[in-house]
């Protein structure tokens, strides 16, 4: 045999959850606050408080037995620190005279909270506080009472609105309607009554969405339009000043190309006259040391016949040997000339290293903004200064091999002078003519490094060049790159304005689904009113029945509840009790009249 306390809990909970599942169901179709005078929020206190008093001890007094809920509710404000605003809110209550019509508006506080589930669930945690108040067998003690909590949960999806003021809470009967969960026929029909209804509703409501979001999508295609052409007309004032630019920049490189081509003709030219010059020196040495050779050979002849004259010879020799010196000193100065030169070789490899590494940085900024491309414009025009530069510095170089050669010039009028004077010295003309060898032979290698240099840099002026070009290919790549940002700036904004347009439209669906929610509570106050009258259909009435002007989305339909014909919101703004409905429902101006003369007649 089962146990009876067993059995008892097993109903209650049953209970329980027939009664919070069909709250919930019923709160959810009826789309409102819930008032007191719902009845399926009554049975659910009902429900609640015969939970609460399964099991409960009774506690002797003086007078009587007490077996009250309100004990175990009162210790929920000392475990839950929360709950001391309802405890005192009921204490203050002046209609309230027992515990249980505190336990009862203490409950309704909690629902309107939604922390019902809350408070029980400090009470069940803590047993050892609730064994005081309850049986060892009791609902609360037992793991059905953690169920019901965890089913309590579900309330909060629930909004509730009420008055525990005005409401006799201490002498309510709490007796539990079980037909409201028996099912019969005549409540399914109805139900599919009012689920077609329901269908019905949403269909058109669906059609009404569907047709404003055409609109709406109309309207944001022409705008598209009109920012696609916006956007075509700047793209193509874009194109035209790109054109330009490009224009400008040929140019440009045609200057710079024919510049380049007239240095390198010059050069080309000094080249050629500094060769002829080579050629037409070394003939002359040639025929020189040919001379010289016959001279020599007759200078021995002398010497045989010249041996007395030797000692003024020597006091000549003297004399030579002073001017050796100063030719010393001569082709040191000219060292140094060379000397000089080089260094200023060097400097100008490092400043082609500088201007290497400028352009470096120059790169490095047209990656980084438009402000690069500025400096960068800069630079190159920095550049093109310091290949002015060197071109001066070349034009220096040739002014000073000119020089080099007009002191060749004058070497060879003063050997020339030399071998005339000293046609009896031949020993000290052959030393003489093997020094202005080495130094022919020194200054052929530095006319060969000169020309060597000036190879260098022409090529070094080819790939300054050839950098130019690469930068203002960047440039334009730069210039792509911005177009690409602007169009992708303009498809953000295009996607935001998208964004707003769907949050808005979801905003309208969210009020037009509260509106359809009202419009079927109406229906139903409607069917419940006219059970016996005929409703007319949405789809028959264009215009209203009184003022007569024709139906928009502005202007909406709305049922009367006496007559079941449909009027302007104008027209039908009236509400009154019927017999069918005690709640004051929509009347239409005609029948309200009506009904208030039928009002007044009856009263004498």
């Amino acid at each position: 045999v089962k146990d009876p306390t067993a059995v008892e809990r097993a109903n209650l909970l049953n209970m329980a959850k027939l009664s919070i599942k069909g709250l919930i169901e019923s709160a959810l179709s009826f789309g409102r606050t819930l008032d007191s005078d719902y009845p399926p929020l009554q049975q659910f206190f009902v429900v609640m408080e015969h939970c609460l008093k399964h099991g409960l001890k009774v506690r002797k007094s003086f007078l009587s037995y007490n077996k009250t809920i309100w004990g175990p509710l009162e210790l929920v404000e000392k475990l839950y620190p929360e709950a001391e605003e309802i405890a005192a809110s009921v204490r203050d209550l002046p209609g309230l005279k027992t515990p249980l019509g505190r336990a009862r508006a203490w409950l309704r506080l909690a629902l309107m909270q939604k922390k019902m589930a809350d408070y029980l669930r400090c009470l069940i945690i803590q047993r050892d506080l609730l064994s005081e108040f309850y049986e060892y067998h009791a609902l609360m003690m037992e793991e059905e009472g953690a169920v019901i909590v965890g089913l309590l949960v579900g309330l909060n999806v629930i909004d509730a609105n009420l008055c525990v003021k005005g409401e006799d809470l201490d002498s309510q009967v709490g007796v539990i309607d079980f037909s409201m969960y028996l099912k019969n026929e005549e409540d399914i029909g109805n139900k599919e009554r009012n689920v077609q209804i329901a269908a019905i509703l949403d269909q058109k409501n669906y059609v009404e969405e569907l047709n404003r979001q055409l609109n709406s999508t109309v309207s944001s295609l022409h705008s598209r339009v009109d920012s696609l052409e916006k956007s075509n007309t700047r793209l193509i004032e874009e194109l035209a000043i790109a054109k330009n630019n490009i224009i400008k920049l040929q140019e440009e490189n045609h200057q710079l190309r024919s510049e380049n081509k007239l240095i390198l003709m010059k050069t080309q030219q000094h080249l050629e006259v500094t060769k002829v010059d080579v050629e037409t020196e070394l003939q002359t040495y040639k025929q020189s040391r040919q001379g010289l050779d016959e001279m020599y050979n007759e200078a021995r002849r002398q010497l045989r016949e010249e041996s007395q004259l030797r000692q003024d010879v020597e006091n000549e020799l003297m004399v030579q040997v002073s001017m050796k010196h100063e030719i010393e000193l001569a082709m040191k100065l000219l060292e140094k000339d060379i000397h000089e030169k080089q260094d200023t070789l060097i400097g100008l490899r490092q400043q082609l290293e500088d201007v290497k590494a400028i352009n470096i940085e120059m790169y490095q900024k047209l990656q980084g903004s438009e402000e690069g491309l500025k400096e960068k414009n800069e630079i190159i025009g920095r550049l093109e200064d310091k290949t002015n530069k060197i071109t001066a510095a070349m034009k220096q170089l040739e002014q000073r091999l000119q020089q080099a050669e007009k002191a060749q010039m004058e070497a060879k009028n003063e050997d020339e002078k030399f071998e005339q004077e000293c046609l009896s010295q031949s020993d000290s003309l052959q030393k003489q003519i093997s020094q202005k060898e080495t130094q022919l032979a020194q200054l052929e290698t530095d006319l060969k490094i000169e020309k060597e240099w000036r190879q260098t840099l022409q090529e070094d002026l080819q790939k300054e060049n050839d950098a130019l070009s690469h930068l203002r290919n960047e440039t334009q790549q730069i210039i792509s790159l911005k177009k690409e940002f602007l169009s992708l700036q303009n498809e953000n904004q295009q996607l935001k304005k998208i964004y707003q347009d769907q949050e808005q439209a979801l905003q309208e669906l969210g009020n037009k689904l509260s509106e359809s929610k009202l419009k079927i509570e109406d229906i139903k106050e409607a069917n419940k009113a006219l059970q016996g009258q005929v409703w007319l259909k949405d789809e028959e009435a264009t215009h209203c029945k009184l003022c007569e002007t024709e139906f928009s989305l502005s202007k909406r339909k709305h049922h009367c509840r006496n007559c079941g014909e449909i009027f302007c919101n104008a027209c039908s703004d009236n509400e009154l009790p019927l017999p069918s409905s005690p709640k004051p429902v929509r009347v239409c101006d005609s029948c309200h009249a009506l009904l208030i003369q039928r009002c007044s007649s009856n009263v004498p």
